[in-house]
């Protein structure tokens, strides 16, 4: 047995069960031993944001460990933008990154380069294997340490002669470790917060799994206090079974506004709430200056537990009386972003996954999507653009029985459109719909609200995505999705009928 086989039979035995792949000439024995060890389905990406995005996808959705091949220190370059959405999604993702043999690095060949300084910044545990007996052991430390709650990044370096020299069989999975269960009075101090006139209570993480959401919607109920989540999480259960709770607003202004009466902000399982970049005039932190910031569970620790003890220390009933919410109705007439999110809404079935890079335009989703069926959405958890398209593709790897719609934004998704290609290829049940509205939606808000009201042509030159206009049902063709282009709502609803019938990949433009 070589080192290749010994790492990918640690891998197999701990529980990978998808490698999401984009490798080079360094990783030719690892190719090869996803076959001789078996167990392990491979999955190729054209791009490896997609192999990082899609690894992120399918870890928020299982709680398991996804793999990444990648060659080198440009694949892993490549790869970093998505790995730094999955750092800020928490998920557990396993990075094998090949390297030259250790003997051929001193003559600085073509593709030489600091690997580990490229690793740093998005890994929270990073090492570099010395030898092929190493192999075995390092693959299950990097796959203990992707699991430590609530999921991290791992990085393993593996040179090319530690993949071809013998080794042993391989390592015994790590135990897993559990979250930390939060302290009693850690729990009345919040609960005596919460109590007191002007508590508010913020959640994130897996507070937002549904245990979490019935407990925070009880509390509410018991202390009349205000509950937000945060406005990007990255993974959240909705639909109308669920209560109904108010996200934080993006803009900073409207959640400075939200949240000014606050005295007391209880965290569960998300960090303080901060504006998403430095604004000339403005606080970075969203809670006001006289507020005083209380943690009741941080993201490591057991954060259903702590809200469900927290139920008890407030003194709630044994159940939260949900408000009726009307089926969403199918829209007609005029396509825009309301009438868009109303008809998917209105459509997606239940058990959807909603992957949601649609930007700008994902306000009037949100402003349906609690009285849909259930759902679960994750969003784009660290600003880094082209997370949709590989997100949504591992999302659908991990839930097969479950239809997946890529909620998608024209700008994003040109960053990973090669996503497109591997959706096609494994013949996954995603619905595409893309936000045709040309431009980048984003940064011309973004400008306006700096002040700059009459941008010179080189500015709207650098916001603007006609001349040419993108044409996604060629492009999906081009990758082997059928697609369909939609100017009305009526349109869309026949579109998004039609799509969501068939098995496999499909896309829909719909122009804004």
């Amino acid at each position: 047995m070589n080192g290749a086989e010994s790492l990918m039979r640690t891998a197999r035995e701990a529980g990978i069960e998808v490698c999401f792949a984009n490798p080079g000439t360094t990783e030719m024995q690892l190719v090869a031993a996803l076959d001789t060890v078996g167990g392990v389905r491979a999955v190729l990406g054209l791009f490896e944001g997609v192999c990082t995005g899609a690894a992120d996808g399918y870890a928020r959705m299982t709680g398991k460990p996804a793999l990444t091949l990648l060659h080198l220190g440009p694949g892993l370059a490549n790869g970093l933008a998505n790995l730094h959405n999955a750092r800020r999604a928490r998920s557990a993702v396993v990075n094998v990154v090949g390297d030259h043999a250790t003997w051929h690095r001193p003559f600085d060949p073509l593709l030489a380069s600091d690997i580990e300084s490229f690793a740093r910044p998005v890994s929270a545990w990073l090492r570099t294997s010395r030898t092929a007996a190493d192999l075995g052991a390092d693959m299950a430390a990097a796959i203990e340490a992707a699991l430590r709650p609530p999921g991290q990044v791992a990085t393993l370096i593996v040179p090319q002669d530690c993949t071809w020299d013998a080794a042993d069989s391989g390592a015994a999975p790590r135990p897993r470790l559990r979250p930390t269960r939060v302290p009693d009075n850690v729990v009345e101090g919040a609960a005596t917060a919460l109590r007191a006139p002007g508590g508010a209570l913020f959640l994130g993480g897996t507070a937002l799994q549904e245990a979490g959401l019935r407990a925070a919607a009880r509390i509410a109920a018991a202390t009349s206090c205000p509950v937000w989540q945060e406005t990007l999480p990255a993974r959240i259960e909705e639909g109308s079974h669920l209560p109904a709770l108010a996200w934080l607003p993006y803009f900073p202004e409207d959640a400075l506004e939200a949240l000014k009466e606050v005295r007391t902000l209880v965290l569960a399982g998300v960090p303080e709430p901060v504006t998403t970049f430095g604004y000339l005039g403005m606080p970075s932190r969203l809670a006001p200056k006289d507020c005083t910031v209380l943690t009741l569970a941080r993201p490591d620790e057991d954060v259903p537990q702590a809200l469900e003890a927290l139920v008890e220390a407030v003194g709630v009933p044994a159940a939260a009386i949900l408000a009726p919410r009307e089926a969403v109705a199918r829209p007609t007439g005029e396509l825009n972003p309301f009438t868009l999110g109303q008809a998917l809404a209105a459509l997606q079935p239940e058990g959807a996954i909603i992957v949601d890079e649609a930007v700008t335009t994902r306000l009037g989703y949100r402003h349906f999507a609690q009285a849909a069926p259930p759902h679960t959405v994750l969003c784009i958890t660290g600003g880094s653009l082209g997370q949709g398209f590989p997100c949504a593709v591992g999302a659908a790897l991990a839930c097969p029985e479950r239809r997946v719609i890529a909620f998608e934004a024209d700008g994003s998704g040109m960053y990973t459109v090669q996503a497109l290609w591997t959706m096609a290829r494994e013949g996954l049940d995603i619905t595409t719909v893309i936000c045709a509205n040309r431009c980048y939606r984003i940064l011309q808000f973004e400008m306006a609200r700096a002040g700059i009201t009459e941008p010179g042509p080189r500015a709207r030159a650098l916001t603007d995505l006609s001349g040419p206009s993108l044409d996604w049902v060629s492009l999906a063709k081009g990758f082997g999705i059928p697609g369909a282009r939609v100017e009305t709502a009526d349109a869309l609803v026949t579109a998004l009928e039609r799509a969501l019938a068939q098995p496999g990949p499909a896309l829909i433009e719909a122009l804004l």
